[in-house]
């Protein structure tokens, strides 16, 4: 088997994640786990833990892991079964592991993180940028953007050198779909600027968008209205909140309203204000910053400055249809027990020197349509 690493030229999909009743079953959970343990075997013995660490943030490969696995291939519980088995799967590995979960699970990333990193010897510097990248990435699809869905799983994977991928899913209560995105440090420039290597989930008309090329103005609006002091803004959320008159309203037309956030964290802004954030992940990186701060500082920014912020979706990825429930067909068992069988004895063999079963495997893959 070839140990070039194929990268996956970007498509352009739709990903509907509506939100399926029931849970997995025990028996099909604990198959997920046994095959999840045994396809992450073949890919970290065969390209390295950073492999499997990079396939994870793509959708694609993603999506079709569900599949194998034997699970939905378009509910909203794709995401948090796939990355429970996975976490289950990788327990007791030094080279890799899976930090929070979904729900209260979720807020245990940290104390997973530095778990493992004491447990394998990472350096505190190395464990601290794991900690804060689990945290920003979170921060910002909570925050920075404001699509209607609210955070309830957040995975982090991440490997003994300090790679990682998260892969986190949100909610909005009004449609009852989920909203997937994938981060990874390979593909990652700036937390706060077009971050993600994938968004999947249903399109919606009105998202404000912080993290656009399109809000780098508002970005430095924010920024510099902190750094003008609390006292300042306060006036301004007044003036913003009544309405402002515009040329427009002498000329007859119907001004926009802007729409002020109710509730604004003054104490987490006076914090900022004394931090001095030097440019926006700063900002957003102290504690308390949340969605309606964010909000508020973005529509004064606007007002004062005419930097609009993006109100473009930025969803690139949308899926369609089943699984648990035995659509599109129900588990074969036997078929899924069988592989499981086939490669952890692949891998075993592979660890004594021994591929030959392995590439057996990639010869018979040759064999079979592309269409399947």
């Amino acid at each position: 088997m070839s140990r070039t690493v194929e990268r996956i030229m970007p498509r352009v999909g739709v990903a509907d994640l509506p939100l399926h009743g029931g849970s997995a079953p025990r028996w099909l959970f604990t198959r997920m786990v046994e095959l999840a343990s045994a396809i992450s075997d073949v890919i970290i013995v065969e390209q390295g833990p950073e492999e499997l660490v990079r396939r994870l943030a793509d959708p694609f490969w993603f999506q079709a892991l569900s599949c194998v696995l034997g699970f939905d291939w378009h509910s909203s519980g794709t995401t948090t079964v796939t990355c429970g088995a996975l976490k289950e799967a990788l327990k007791g590995r030094g080279d890799v592991a899976v930090a929070g979960g979904k729900g209260r699970t979720s807020k245990a990333a940290p104390s997973d993180i530095a778990e493992w990193s004491s447990a394998r010897g990472l350096s505190p510097d190395l464990e601290s940028r794991l900690k804060y990248a689990s945290r920003m990435s979170a921060k910002v699809d909570n925050a920075a953007l404001q699509d209607g869905h609210q955070l309830y799983h957040h995975s982090f994977v991440f490997d003994s050198e300090g790679h990682w991928t998260v892969v986190q899913q949100g909610m909005s209560k009004e449609t009852g779909y989920a909203r997937r995105y994938h981060w990874n440090s390979g593909q990652l420039r700036e937390f706060v600027e077009e971050p993600h290597a994938a968004i999947l989930g249903e399109r919606t008309r009105r998202v404000m968008d912080m993290t656009s090329r399109e809000s780098r103005g508002s970005r430095k609006a924010s920024v510099d209205l902190v750094k003008e002091g609390v006292e300042r803004l306060q006036r301004e959320v007044v003036a913003v909140s009544e309405g402002q008159s515009t040329l427009l309203e002498w000329a007859g037309e119907s001004p926009v309203r802007l729409s002020m956030p109710r509730s604004i964290n003054w104490n987490a802004l006076r914090e900022a204000y004394e931090f001095h954030p030097t440019n926006y992940e700063e900002l957003l990186s102290v504690r308390g910053i949340g969605p309606s701060t964010v909000r508020a500082l973005a529509l004064i920014g606007e007002v004062l400055y005419g930097s609009e912020p993006s109100w473009k979706d930025p969803v690139k990825f949308s899926f369609a249809v089943g699984g648990k429930d035995g659509v599109p067909f129900p588990v074969d068992r036997k078929a899924m027990d069988a592989s499981i069988g086939i490669l952890r004895e692949g891998v075993e063999e592979a660890r004594l020197g021994r591929k030959e079963k392995l590439e057996a495997v990639e010869r018979l893959r040759r064999f079979v349509p592309p269409d399947l």
